[in-house]
């Protein structure tokens, strides 16, 4: 079967497309296959395909890079606004730990000048401490009671090494690091300064305390020795007095109107309680002082302690003539030989044989008052001579207008004879302060 009758059975035959392309006297001509208009469709719709594909790509991509920017935009904005709420977080920190240190600052200055000025008073209280010792008002091993904040305080002098302690620990706390705990949401270490600081305000509040205790047990021990001192003025002057012996307090005065003195004019230093406390107790001291060298200067002791005596003060039979006489002094009972000693310091005005008394030594102790030792088998001064108080000026005799071996002892006031018993037993009282 041809192909024309192939045609014929199946059907009416298909045109074949031709394409015709002229060119002056040239004609060219192609026929157009079916499959090669689909295969030129395919290739058109790939190529169709692919430049929607590529030119979407490129649109999407702007949009992509565009929105990925901005996502790092935001991320960034995000980011330093974190590190700027960081910042802000550290500086108030940093802010609240400068106000802190100075707070603590002010607080340690503050107390270091209560140290310096318990310091300063700790030395004018020594000097005024060593006085009231020497007078016998305190005891060396006496101890001021102070409330101690971390070792006891036992020397009464020693009341300030609490307080330095003190502040000492709290200068070396300061420079310790503070607690941190850290804090996971921020990366950062924050400082726990609440419980430093309420550590730090319990401690200055101690120590506070403490200092105050201190100048209050000061201003208490200050009070007490002013006091225990005009008490101890009081007692000698009114023995004094009993016996006609001028108190040293307008001597005193007048030498220190007397006094050459002079200088630039300073304004006073600050005049509060503790500083009139100490002129108080300055004044105190210096009152005592004055009355008991007067007291410690005249015969309120014995020559013969422990010693009997044979024959009082006052009339008596004369031994040799048997007729009522004066006696104008105490015998006391020695041994031959036996040291006598003087009764107060004084100066020697006579020593050598003197009539009745034998070998007598007499003794000039100011304020009018004198002492006579007689009937000693042996002098052991002279004339001129400082004897301290039991210092020996002889050995004991029976020389004179004597029948035995004793000692006779006078005391004398403006020339007058006094029953030396007045003083003795004076002496008893004026023993604690008189030593």
């Amino acid at each position: 079967m041809t192909h024309a009758q192939h045609s014929r059975v199946f059907g009416k035959r298909s045109q074949e497309h031709i394409l015709i392309l002229a060119s002056g006297d040239k004609v060219r001509h192609a026929t157009i296959k079916p499959w090669m208009a689909a295969l030129a469709f395919c290739f058109g719709g790939v190529f169709v395909i692919g430049y929607l594909l590529a030119t979407s790509y490129l649109v999407l991509r702007d949009d992509l890079i565009g929105a990925t920017m901005a996502r790092q935009a935001r991320m960034q904005h995000d980011y330093e606004d974190r590190i700027a709420a960081l910042r802000a977080q550290v500086d108030r920190v940093t802010s609240r730990q400068l106000l802190d240190q100075q707070v603590v600052e002010d607080k340690v200055d503050k107390l270091l000048e209560q140290q310096m000025a318990l310091t300063s008073r700790n030395g004018k209280l020594g000097s005024l401490f060593d006085r009231a010792e020497n007078s016998g008002l305190t005891q060396k091993d006496e101890a001021v009671p102070v409330q101690s904040y971390a070792p006891e305080i036992k020397d009464k002098r020693a009341s300030l090494s609490a307080g330095a302690a003190a502040i000492d620990k709290l200068l070396a706390g300061r420079d310790e690091p503070a607690d941190a705990t850290p804090d996971n949401s921020t990366l950062a270490y924050v400082p726990a300064r609440e419980t430093a600081g309420d550590r730090a305000d319990r401690l200055f509040s101690k120590v506070t305390l403490t200092l105050k205790g201190i100048e209050e047990q000061q201003r208490a021990r200050v009070d007490q020795l002013t006091a225990d001192a005009g008490d101890a003025a009081n007692n000698i002057e009114k023995i004094l007095t009993r016996f006609d012996i001028a108190v040293p307090e307008q001597a005193l005065a007048k030498a220190a109107d007397d006094s050459a003195v002079g200088g630039p004019y300073i304004e006073p230093e600050s005049d509060d309680d503790f500083n009139n406390s100490l002129a108080q107790l300055d004044t105190a001291l210096t009152r005592f002082e004055a009355v008991r060298s007067t007291a410690q200067s005249l015969p309120f002791g014995t020559p013969a302690a422990g010693k009997e005596i044979t024959s009082p003060f006052g009339n008596r039979r004369d031994p040799f003539l048997g007729r009522l006489a004066l006696h104008s002094g105490i015998d006391f009972r020695f041994a031959p030989g036996e040291k006598v000693r003087a009764a107060a310091p004084g100066k020697v005005l006579s020593a050598g044989w003197t009539g009745g008394y034998g070998n007598m030594v007499e003794i000039d102790h100011g304020n009018g008052i004198s002492t006579r030792y007689g009937h000693m088998s042996q002098i052991l001064v002279k004339a001129g001579d400082t004897v301290e108080r039991s210092g020996v000026i002889g050995l004991a005799g029976s020389t004179g207008r004597s029948t035995g071996t004793h000692l006779h002892y006078e005391v004398r006031q403006n020339g007058r004879a006094v029953d030396p018993m007045y003083f003795m037993n004076a002496g008893l009282k004026l023993a604690s302060y008189i030593k």
